[in-house]
């Protein structure tokens, strides 16, 4: 198991340590309900350096983009960051990613660490376009700043215009003293904040460097990462979407651009036209109770109709939400149904996403 470059500071600060995607990491510090309430309401470091960064470069690196990821690279100019997927033959979806666009003909790909390897495997597999390719996972640790004090609290460490970076945009630059640090106006939380791309070495010095600017700063464990990025309906690779779920029945449309060729993009157009059998929807959940993962939905007869996907107790909203794929017929707003509780069901209603607005 492979252990974080701040894996004892975590622990001397109380983290709490679990394995994850093959590393140590921290679950939770002082508690989820205070950590999502950080983030929500002031600012929350998360130590999310397990996330692999693999490198692509060469001449062809757009044309090879194009064809492996479902979003349209063409868009991306130098500086801008794309959330994109990498479809697979069977309709499905290998891993979701970013695509950061470092120079030209040179990207970045920050993928989801569980599917470093099959994605590396993956990439491989289809490189016919002569582009260089380079996993660098291990040569940096990430840091995510979030919250709305995220940019009061890291403006003041660098001379770098944070508010003049759009959401989706990067700059490269000093911060804490350390040069060439990605800083990415991009995050899990749905709160304005960063995430700053660090080589290894330089990783302890920017985390002291943070904590010493306020006493308001909070260590974020994985646990209120969760909570934070349910309520704003973002997809868990794993959960929500995986190699069996389809980008457009995932409501992930929006990155399926079909202005270009790309794997599978023949059969997704179809799915896109035509519709799909069923739908990840949101759900409040009106009884008492929590839909966990793997729960059954069913219709008022007892009839199943779909499945929990990713289940909690919204610290924003003091109530219990979830995500799920149901039938089609089921996916409008205020349609009921139920969660199969063991022996019991308890009603709950799709709603709209983003949950907490």
């Amino acid at each position: 198991m492979k252990k974080l470059v701040l894996s004892d500071k975590h622990e001397s600060l109380g983290g709490k340590m679990v394995e994850f995607a093959g590393y140590l990491m921290p679950v939770q510090y002082e508690g989820v309900k205070v950590e999502h309430a950080s983030v929500r309401d002031s600012v929350g470091v998360f130590d999310v350096s397990h996330m692999g960064e693999i490198f692509i470069s060469g001449k062809n690196s757009e044309g090879f983009l194009q064809y492996i990821t479902s979003n349209d690279v063409s868009k991306l100019t130098v500086g801008k960051v794309q959330y994109s997927c990498f479809p697979n033959n069977k309709g499905g979806i290998v891993d979701d990613l970013l695509v950061y666009k470092i120079e030209e003909n040179k990207y970045m790909l920050v993928v989801n660490a569980s599917n470093l390897e099959k994605d590396w495997d993956w990439i491989n597999s289809h490189n016919t376009f002569g582009v260089t390719l380079e996993n660098k996972s291990d040569d940096y640790s990430l840091l995510a700043v979030q919250g709305p004090k995220s940019v009061e609290l890291l403006q003041q460490l660098t001379s770098v215009n944070l508010s003049e970076i759009k959401y989706y945009n990067f700059r490269i630059g000093e911060i804490a003293g350390i040069e060439n640090v990605i800083l990415s106006r991009t995050g899990y939380t749905g709160e304005i904040g960063f995430e700053l791309y660090v080589k290894n070495e330089d990783t302890q010095v920017l985390w002291e460097k943070l904590f010493s600017t306020t006493t308001e700063l909070t260590p974020i464990g994985l646990a209120a990462r969760d909570t934070l990025r349910l309520e704003k309906g973002f997809c868990l690779y794993g959960n929500d979407i995986n190699e069996e779920t389809s980008p457009i029945e995932a409501g992930l449309g929006w990155i399926t651009k079909f202005s270009k060729e790309f794997i599978n993009s023949e059969n997704l157009l179809k799915q896109k036209t035509d519709g799909t059998e069923r739908r990840l929807v949101g759900l409040d959940i009106l009884d008492k109770g929590i839909a966990r993962k793997d729960y059954p939905v069913v219709d008022e007869n007892g009839n199943e109709i779909g499945v929990v996907t990713s289940g909690t107790m919204s610290p924003t909203l003091g109530k219990a939400i979830a995500m799920a794929y149901v039938n089609s017929e089921f996916k409008k707003v205020d349609s009921e149904v139920y969660i199969q509780v063991r022996k019991k069901q308890i009603k709950a209603k799709v709603v709209s996403i983003p949950f907490v607005k």
